[in-house]
């Protein structure tokens, strides 16, 4: 529920535990186990909500502007920075009433407040799947440009492009209501952490297997100019720390929240698995990071979207 904390009703039922003062250190679970819980503060969750916000409203507003930056990948990261930006209205939206709700400076009907709950539950739960999914279609528009580049142009169209955005968006808001709808159900927490494993393994197999042709190609030029070992090796180092750091950010950000998910499935009453779903609401802090992250990966590297940026910042529309 909104009046218990930054985690709604969506989020709450997914922990018990109402917010505490900010800390860390060690607190008693409901068998008496100590365990080590780290409370997240309201405050934080507005502040990386609203650097989300601000970076995600740059990133499409830059894309909008610059034709250039008018093709499928930059679709795809547009509609990425869309879905983050919900997580962080969501977020900013539902941490600004709470805090208004607890100072007294807002009164509202339970009736209402839960109304206000479902939507921002809607959304947030929406614009997660579809982060994910935007998140894998990037990792598949990339695949294809290496693997087909000859005939990239051919498959990734126009109108595919669309409809896959379209698909995307419908398949999250139906998930989103389902998982509203019959959040108590087992099958929808496997359903999701499903969904997180096989778009993490997706993800790997793709991005893995364009290291390797990567390096390949770096080799044949090697051979070319007979310089065999300086320039894969350094290129191979390179490709894998660049590999490594964004699996291991996108693990980072998403593992803790669907391992909170399928914990609840596998052992619910567990002493153990009780002291995790206290540190849910570090979790869902370290999804909010995942949408600040997103743009510096994604989107920022790009020259053209540096330059554009500029000129938005600049105002010169």
């Amino acid at each position: 529920m909104l009046a218990q904390g930054p985690q709604r009703r969506l989020l709450g039922i997914l922990n018990s535990t109402s917010p505490a003062t900010p800390h860390l250190g060690l607190a008693p679970n409901q068998t008496g186990t100590w365990c080590l819980e780290v409370s997240i503060p309201n405050g934080l969750f507005l502040s990386l909500g609203l650097v989300s916000l601000v970076e995600n409203v740059l990133v499409v507003a830059a894309i909008a502007k610059n034709r250039n930056l008018h093709s499928p990948m930059y679709f795809f990261i547009c509609c990425l920075a869309v879905s983050d930006l919900l997580v962080s209205v969501s977020n900013v939206l539902g941490t600004a009433v709470v805090l208004l709700l607890e100072a007294g400076a807002l009164v509202a009907q339970a009736t209402a407040v839960q109304q206000l709950d479902d939507v921002l539950d809607v959304f947030i739960c929406g614009s997660m799947v579809s982060s994910l999914c935007f998140l894998a279609a990037i990792a598949v528009d990339r695949y294809i440009s290496i693997f087909y580049a000859l005939r990239y142009h051919s498959i990734v169209t126009l109108p595919r492009v669309w409809r896959a955005i379209a698909g995307i968006w419908v398949a999250s808001v139906v998930s989103s209501t389902l998982f509203i709808a019959y959040y108590d159900h087992t099958a929808v927490l496997l359903c999701l952490v499903s969904f997180f494993v096989a778009l993490l393994a997706l993800m790997a197999v793709l991005y893995v297997r364009m290291l390797v042709q990567a390096c390949q190609h770096t080799r044949g030029i090697a051979r070319l100019h007979k310089r065999q070992r300086p320039a894969p090796q350094g290129f191979g180092l390179k490709g894998a720390a660049t590999l490594t750091t964004l699996l291991g950010i996108f693990f980072l950000c998403w593992g803790p929240f669907f391992l909170h998910l399928l914990l609840i499935v596998l052992c619910p009453q567990h002493p153990t698995c009780h002291c995790i779903f206290r540190n849910f609401n570090l979790f869902l802090a370290l999804v909010i990071c995942n949408t600040i992250v997103d743009p510096l990966i994604y989107a920022f590297r790009s020259p053209e979207l540096r330059k554009t940026l500029q000129e938005v910042l600049q105002c010169s529309w």
